[in-house]
């Protein structure tokens, strides 16, 4: 009876030190797991902010550009009143989604505003259209940069969200994929200039 007894006990000490041997090595692998999930969704997050921060800077811009196109190209009205409503509507926007889609109908505005400077000879000389034309570009490829980190982020953060062992972090986490920068559906053709008006 002792000796069953003993065996007992001494099958249920293995048992037990099984037990805590295991939860010594779960414990940090799910850690682990937790906290990548967290990190993909920052960098994910930072990434986007500079995306928005770029954004914010080519934003900025547009003011004294229209001012200065305006000018020479007083026809446009209907142009700038575009540029300017867009403008309104990405301060508007709330989800990376819907900034990302203000952002696409802005990039087609600018290039028909910047698309005038064929129209009007003397706005191609002006010094201020230069220099801010300039600016702009340089702008938009801040824009593109930031851009592609944003996707390449959403992508590691949305593939180790789908992966197995990855979507069980990531929902304890309650961490949710985030969307792909997508160039708007209009960017597959290229633009028709009219200079007949």
């Amino acid at each position: 009876m002792k000796r069953n007894g003993a065996a007992a006990l001494a099958f249920v000490g293995i048992i037990v030190i099984v037990l805590v041997v295991l939860g010594l090595l779960l414990i940090p692998w799910y850690i682990r797991g937790y906290n990548k999930a967290i990190r993909l969704e920052e960098e994910a997050k930072t990434a986007w902010a500079n995306v928005d921060s770029a954004l914010q800077r080519r934003l900025d811009l547009i003011p004294n550009l229209v001012e200065t196109v305006k000018g020479y190209a007083t026809h446009e009205s209907e142009l700038f009143e575009k540029i300017a409503q867009a403008r309104t509507q990405y301060f508007q926007t709330n989800t990376p989604e819907q900034r990302m889609e203000s952002a696409n109908t802005m990039t087609g505005l600018l290039s028909r505003l910047l698309v005038l400077q064929e129209r009007y000879p003397e706005l191609k000389a002006n010094q201020n259209f230069l220099a801010l034309q300039d600016s702009l570009e340089g702008t938009e490829n801040r824009i593109n940069v930031a851009r592609t980190r944003y996707n390449e982020a959403a992508r590691d953060l949305n593939v180790y969200a789908r992966e197995f062992i990855g979507s069980f972090f990531a929902r304890r986490a309650g961490v949710k994929p985030m969307p792909m920068f997508e160039a708007a559906p209009e960017a597959q053709t290229a633009p028709k200039v009219d200079f007949s008006k």
